[in-house]
């Protein structure tokens, strides 16, 4: 092993209002003083229960991915495992979150675009 993942970083145009949607879709707690990062208006931190620790990065001009548009491709996405898909749906709708495909009920997932556009997916568990 050469070393171990200290966090997963995204891109995008509002750190704290990407942070404050996982914060709603996943849990943790925002901006937590950490000595490996200084938040500040480029940069905030949702550290989550189970010691993951995703970042939000400014990106000026920040550029979207257009799922499932290869010409502007997601590039990564996360899975989120959900019990309920209709009820995680009406949630993370309420937090923001825009469809990016039909929701097809038989499907055990569902894809959506938190508020800076990144693809992520609600995957029944």
């Amino acid at each position: 092993m050469i070393g171990r993942l200290q966090c997963t970083v995204l891109d995008c145009p509002d750190v704290l209002e990407l942070a404050r949607f996982y914060q709603g879709l996943l849990g943790g707690e925002v901006n937590r003083p950490d000595p490996r990062w200084s938040v500040d208006s480029a940069w905030a931190t949702l550290h989550l229960g189970d010691g993951h620790v995703l970042c939000f990065q400014r990106a000026d001009p920040y550029r979207p991915p257009a799922w499932p548009d290869p010409a502007r491709p997601q590039q990564f996405h996360l899975d989120v495992g959900v019990p309920d898909l209709a009820r995680a749906r009406e949630q993370v709708l309420a937090l923001g979150a825009e469809p990016l495909d039909d929701g097809d009920p038989a499907r055990g997932w569902h894809v959506y675009a938190d508020p800076a556009g990144h693809p992520f997916c609600l995957v029944r568990q």
